[in-house]
């Protein structure tokens, strides 16, 4: 499976048609609209474009993860999408959880909170974005 998400595979998309904007920064904001259908294309795009074998694992060991999260600015296009095995999820979950708390006070652009997500989901970067959230929420 998976440890990173596959640039080539899952570069990112922004939200282009919101539902809402949120924030003092009025980040576009899709709500949650991925199908079963598509998160099984996804799954099976990964296994025939780079050999995992997701679809033969237990479901319950994987997620459909947005790799801009909805609460950025993120999109739900395939290009958005990614199976994170819940070996990541576990470390970056909180991350994103925090960041979207600085986001929603004001205290961190939307860019920023982009660019700390992806050094930790696409470089593995997650305890340095511990350590600069650490600086933003003044510990």
């Amino acid at each position: 499976f998976p440890s990173l998400p596959d640039p080539d595979m899952t570069p990112g998309a922004l939200c282009l048609k919101p539902d809402d904007y949120r924030y003092p920064e009025h980040v576009a904001y899709c709500r949650r609209r991925v199908s079963a259908p598509t998160k099984l294309e996804v799954i099976r795009d990964y296994d025939s474009q780079r050999g995992y074998h997701i679809e033969e694992m237990a479901r319950g060991e994987f997620k459909i993860d947005h790799l801009i999260p909805l609460c950025f600015g993120g999109s739900n296009d395939v290009t958005n999408l990614w199976p994170q095995h819940r070996t990541v999820y576990v470390k970056t979950d909180s991350l994103e959880n925090r960041l979207c708390n600085l986001l929603s006070r004001g205290r961190i652009t939307q860019k920023n909170a982009i660019d700390l997500i992806l050094a930790a989901k696409l470089q593995d970067e997650v305890a340095m974005v511990r350590s600069e959230l650490d600086q933003f929420e003044g510990k």
